[in-house]
């Protein structure tokens, strides 16, 4: 899986950041615990916040305190998962690949992880919750896999890259619909493969996925100063002595495994892992560990405000988080291809 094509490398940073982008990493984590208290407050039935505070200092004495634990909670908790996990995983992608347009929605990871876990839920409805995650890791890791299979030509440019996992990820989606018109009975439980959708979620989408996220996320960081080695070419990487090919696919199943365990509980939310990585990239550099950080905090952020759009813009209907980042990632893409293409 190897790309001759440019890295994704770093942009200019802001003044601050390049001085200290722990403070700038500091104060967007900040923010994203304000947003994520305010988005408790936002739905169907808004909350004043101070029930909210009740609620979270573990007051159950009135139905908006129930509201916001069974029902506010578990989704702020699945925006940071879902954030971090999607955001980290497509920094390691464009990392690895070297191509500043690898992100699991495009190189076919999120579909080929939405119709696994789909057809596990359609096809085998009695087996456990628990299976899904590996069943999507699987898919995730065939849909990546077809993409390369079909744009590597002595390497995989940027805009072939796109274009194929665009096709690709349009073969996986016909997939979804042949099962969604097989199937209609069960229709209303699998919308979440289609949409990307936070709605109704709980605590137990929450402990699905947070397993994956707190063990896969370090681990990444561990290896992400062998991530910078790998920027600086195959054979530079190779002469400081890394095993270039096996610390690639570690790190490519890494990225996989995070992209599934994502949709196996959030459906095929779009863009954020193309977006959160460039975004961290131009706030602090280019140094993995420091921009992976960002990155999921900027994730997170994304999550975070897509979801609480959904939530409230139209309330008490719901727009689906994976449609709101769909209108901000859709033209951010279109961006990134025209500049690509110069």
């Amino acid at each position: 899986m190897t790309a001759n094509v440019a890295p994704a490398r770093p942009v200019g940073t802001t003044s601050t950041a390049a001085r200290n982008p722990r403070v700038l990493i500091g104060g967007m984590a900040g923010l994203a615990v304000v947003a994520s208290v305010v988005s408790l407050a936002i739905g169907a039935t808004p909350i004043p916040m101070s029930q909210v505070f009740a609620a979270l200092v573990g007051d159950r004495g009135s139905e908006a305190a129930n509201i916001v634990l069974d029902f506010q909670l578990p989704r702020v908790l699945l925006c940071w998962l879902v954030g971090i996990g999607l955001a980290v995983s497509g920094g390691v992608m464009q990392g690895v690949v070297r191509n500043p347009l690898a992100a699991p929605d495009i190189i076919g990871v999120t579909k080929g992880a939405g119709v696994a876990g789909m057809t596990l839920s359609l096809l085998f409805p009695t087996l456990s919750a628990a299976l899904v995650p590996p069943v999507a890791f699987a898919g995730g890791l065939v849909g990546a896999g077809l993409v390369y299979l079909f744009a590597y030509r002595r390497g995989a440019s940027p805009v072939r890259l796109a274009l194929v996992g665009i096709a690709v990820s349009a073969v996986f989606e016909s997939v979804i619909r042949f099962l969604l018109t097989k199937y209609p009975l069960d229709v209303n439980s699998s919308l979440i493969w289609l949409t990307g959708s936070l709605f109704g979620r709980s605590m137990n989408s929450v402990a699905l996925a947070a397993p994956w996220i707190l063990v896969l996320v370090p681990i990444v960081l561990i290896l992400a100063r062998r991530l910078d080695v790998l920027g600086l070419g195959d054979d530079m990487a190779a002469g400081l002595g890394e095993p270039v090919e096996r610390t690639r696919r570690i790190l490519l199943l890494l990225g996989v495994a995070l992209a599934s365990a994502c949709v196996a509980v959030s459906g095929t939310i779009g863009f954020v892992g193309l977006i959160a990585p460039h975004i961290a990239r131009r706030l602090v550099g280019g140094r993995n560990l420091t921009s992976l950080l960002a990155a999921s905090v900027v994730g997170v952020l994304l999550m975070l405000v897509a979801d609480t759009i959904g939530r409230g813009i139209a309330a008490p209907l719901e727009i689906p988080a994976g449609l709101v980042t769909a209108v901000i990632g859709g033209p951010y893409f279109l961006y990134l291809l025209v500049k690509l293409g110069k």
